[in-house]
C-alpha cells in the first residue's frame, strides 16, 4: 500500500475464478476481438440508462443530464483507446464488487463450461463479464469513475496478471472512463489497430448502431451510430445480422438467437415488441433470484431493465424489448404488476411467443427443447389459460423409442385400438423407470408409456388430467384396466387380509395386481395420492402432511406369492411368515427405486433367509 498525498493506493488480488477468466481472455480465447468494444459500449449505455432513471426517482440528485453520451478517444502515437460515459458511475465498493469479482453465483459452472467447450468465448457474455474482454486487446486497463452525487471518484488499474490497484481521486468526472493501453496490431491474429478512428467507426456501425445514446468520436459533434430503435423499423427493413447484434446487446450473449419475435400492436394501447428466443440456456436459468423479464421503454425512453410483469416466469429465457406508447415515464414495478393494460400486453406477448415456438423448424425445436424444456413445463402450473397450447409444445421420452422424443399428439395418434388413456410413469431416471415392475403388463399389451424424469413432472401431472379429451394416467397409481378380466381374490382372500393387517404400519391395503407379469409385487398409490417424490418435496419445504400409505399389489401367478399363500394356508402361525411379507414389501419398494424405512433390518432378514437355503 502506498500513499499519494492524502489518497491511498491499495493493491488487491482478484477472486480466483476472476484470475482464471482473465488468463483465458489475455490468451485470446476468441478470434473476433472486435467484440470488446461492443461490450464496453454496452456497459456505458447501461450506465447512462441508470443515470436517467435515478435522476427521475431522486429529484435531489445533482447531475448534469444535458448531454448524456458515449465518447471514444484514441491516441495513435501512445496506442491508447478510451471509452468514456457520463452515466451513473460507481463507488469504490461497487468497483471492487463488480470488477474485482465475477458474478456472485455460477462461477464454478461458468469456468467448467469454459474449459469443456471449444466455443468457450461464446459463453462469456452469458455470465455478465464482458468488461474482461478488454484484456484481449490491451496490456493494461485503467478505469476512473465517480458515482453520480458523490464528491470523489475511484481509480482502478490492472494488467490482468492477478492483482489490481485501486485508489481515490478528486478530479474524476461524473460517469466512467475506461482507458486501454493497446497491444501491437496483428492482422494475422485479427488484432486490429483500435487506435484508428476508421476501425472504431466500422465496429460501432456493425455492433452498436442501435444504441439509444449518441456514440461520438473525440472532437466530432455527429454521433457514429444512427440511434434508430430497431423494434420501430419494419421487419422487412431489418437484416438478420442487425437482429443478431441487437439480441447480443440486450441479452449480454455472444451467440446468435434461435428465433426472432417482432410485433406491433395498435388500438387502445399501442406498443412495439422485439423479443428473442436464445439458442442456449443461461447458467442461472434455474436460479430463483436471477434477473428475468424484458427491457421496458416508453416512447423510445428506457425505463426498466427486467420488467418481470411482461413475461411469465416459465418464459424467463425470452429476451428483448417492449416499447409502450401510453405509460408514464416514472412507472414502478408495483404499478406494472397491477396495470390492466400491461396484463393485456403480457397475454398477447405470451400467445405470440407460444405461436412462434409452435412454428419452429424441427431442428430449431429440438434445440429449444433441449435448452429450455424443463423450464417451459413450469407453464403447465403457472399459466392454466395457455395450458392446451403448452401441452401441444411438450416433448417426452417414452418406451416406444430410446432416442427419439414424442409429442402428446404423436402419442395419441398412434395408440392401438382399445387404448383409451395416455400412460406415463415418473421417476429419477429412464433406467429406473424402464426397470420398474409397473410397466410389465403395459409392455405385454404393447402400450406405450411416457417416461417423465424431471422434478417438475411430479408436480404438473398432479394438476393436468387430460390432453385433448384423453385422460392422462399414471401406471403407478390407482387400479388399471387393460381390457383383461378383473383379478378376483379367490383363494388369496385370507392371505391378502392377513398381509394387510401384518403390514398395516406401511401399507393401507394388499391386493392382487393386473399390472404385473414377471415381478412378484409392486407398490402403487391411490389415484388421488401424492407420489413419494412429491411427498418428499413438500415435506422438505416444511409443509405438514398426514402419513401417506400406499398399496401393495401381488402377482397371483408368481411362484413366491403362490408359495406364500400355500405356506400361510398350512400354518398361519408360522413365525417366519411376517418376515417373508416384510421382505416382499421391501423388494417391491426397491424395484421402483424407493427407500426402505430400515435398510439394516431388511439386509439382516434377507441374509438370514438366504443362509437357510444353503
Amino acid at each position: 500500500m502506498t500513499r499519494k498525498g492524502r489518497a491511498v493506493t491499495e493493491t488487491l488480488e482478484f477472486q480466483a475464478e476472476t484470475r482464471q477468466l482473465m488468463q483465458l481472455m489475455i490468451h485470446s480465447i476468441y478470434s473476433n476481438k472486435d467484440i470488446f468494444l461492443r461490450e464496453l459500449i454496452s456497459n456505458a449505455s447501461d450506465a447512462l440508462d441508470k443515470l436517467r432513471i435515478e435522476s427521475l426517482v431522486d429529484s435531489d440528485l445533482d447531475v448534469d443530464r444535458s448531454d448524456l453520451h458515449v465518447e471514444l478517444a484514441s491516441d495513435r502515437d501512445a496506442r491508447t483507446l478510451t471509452v468514456r460515459d457520463n452515466g451513473i458511475g460507481m463507488t469504490r465498493d461497487e468497483v471492487v464488487s463488480l470488477i474485482g469479482t465475477i458474478a456472485k453465483s455460477g462461477t464454478a459452472e461458468m469456468l467448467r463450461r469454459l474449459r469443456e467447450t471449444e466455443q468457450s468465448a461464446e459463453l462469456i457474455g452469458q455470465f455478465g463479464v464482458g468488461f474482461y474482454s478488454a484484456f484481449m486487446v490491451a496490456d493494461r486497463v485503467t478505469l476512473v469513475t465517480r458515482k453520480a452525487g458523490e464528491a470523489t471518484g475511484t481509480r482502478w488499474e490492472s494488467t490482468g496478471e492477478g492483482t489490481y490497484t485501486i485508489d481515490e481521486v478528486d478530479d474524476a468526472g461524473q460517469g466512467t472512463t475506461v482507458t486501454l493501453e493497446l497491444k501491437p496490431a496483428d492482422d494475422d491474429d485479427q488484432l486490429y489497430d483500435y487506435s484508428d478512428p476508421a476501425v472504431l467507426r466500422s465496429i460501432v456501425k456493425k455492433y452498436s448502431d442501435f444504441i439509444a445514446w449518441p456514440i461520438r468520436l473525440a472532437g466530432a459533434e455527429e454521433p457514429v451510430n444512427s440511434m434508430k430503435a430497431l423494434w420501430a423499423r419494419p421487419r422487412s427493413e431489418v437484416t438478420d445480422e442487425e437482429y443478431n447484434e441487437f439480441y447480443k446487446h440486450v441479452a449480454h450473449d455472444w451467440t446468435d438467437p434461435l428465433e426472432v419475435v417482432h410485433m406491433k400492436a395498435e388500438g387502445s394501447f399501442e406498443y412495439e415488441a422485439l423479443l428473442f428466443v436464445p439458442a442456449r440456456a443461461p447458467f442461472d436459468l434455474f436460479t430463483r433470484d436471477a434477473p428475468r423479464g424484458v427491457q421496458l421503454y416508453v416512447k423510445r425512453v428506457f425505463i426498466m431493465a427486467d420488467a418481470e410483469a411482461l413475461i411469465p416466469r416459465y418464459l424467463r429465457f425470452v429476451k428483448g424489448v417492449v416499447d409502450a406508447a401510453d405509460l408514464s415515464l416514472n412507472v414502478s414495478r408495483e404499478i406494472l404488476q397491477q396495470d390492466r393494460q400491461i396484463q393485456a400486453v403480457r397475454r398477447r406477448l405470451v400467445k405470440k411467443v407460444l405461436g412462434t415456438l409452435r412454428e419452429l423448424s424441427p431442428e430449431k425445436y429440438q434445440t429449444f427443447w433441449a435448452e429450455f424444456g424443463r423450464a417451459f413445463k413450469e407453464g403447465l402450473i403457472e399459466d392454466p389459460a395457455n395450458r392446451d397450447a403448452i401441452l401441444d409444445l411438450l416433448s417426452f421420452s417414452s418406451t416406444a423409442e430410446e432416442e427419439k422424443l414424442t409429442t402428446l399428439r404423436e402419442y395419441a395418434d398412434r395408440r392401438p385400438e382399445g387404448q383409451t388413456e395416455i400412460y406415463y410413469l415418473t421417476g429419477d431416471s429412464r433406467a429406473t423407470i424402464e426397470n420398474s415392475p409397473h410397466l410389465e403388463a403395459f409392455r405385454a399389451k404393447g402400450y406405450e408409456v411416457l417416461i417423465l424424469t424431471d422434478p417438475i413432472d411430479e408436480v404438473w401431472v398432479d394438476q393436468v388430467t387430460e390432453y385433448d379429451g384423453i385422460p392422462l394416467k399414471s401406471v403407478a397409481k390407482g387400479a388399471v384396466d387393460l381390457g383383461s378380466e378383473p383379478v378376483e381374490p379367490g383363494a388369496f382372500g385370507t392371505l391378502l387380509s392377513w398381509m394387510t393387517e401384518t403390514l398395516a404400519e406401511s401399507v393401507k391395503e394388499v391386493r392382487l395386481s393386473s399390472r404385473l407379469v414377471t415381478s412378484p409385487a409392486c407398490v402403487v398409490g391411490d389415484a388421488d395420492d401424492l407420489t413419494p417424490t412429491l411427498e418428499k418435496m413438500y415435506r422438505a419445504m416444511g409443509q405438514p402432511l398426514p402419513p401417506i400409505k400406499r398399496i401393495l399389489e401381488l402377482n397371483p401367478e408368481h411362484p413366491l406369492v403362490v408359495g406364500l399363500r400355500d405356506a400361510y394356508g398350512k400354518d398361519a402361525d408360522d413365525p417366519t411368515l411376517p418376515e417373508t411379507a416384510e421382505l416382499l414389501y421391501g423388494m417391491a419398494l426397491l424395484a421402483e427405486g424407493g427407500e426402505l424405512a430400515d435398510p439394516a433390518r431388511f439386509s439382516r432378514l434377507l441374509a438370514e433367509r438366504l443362509a437357510k437355503t444353503l
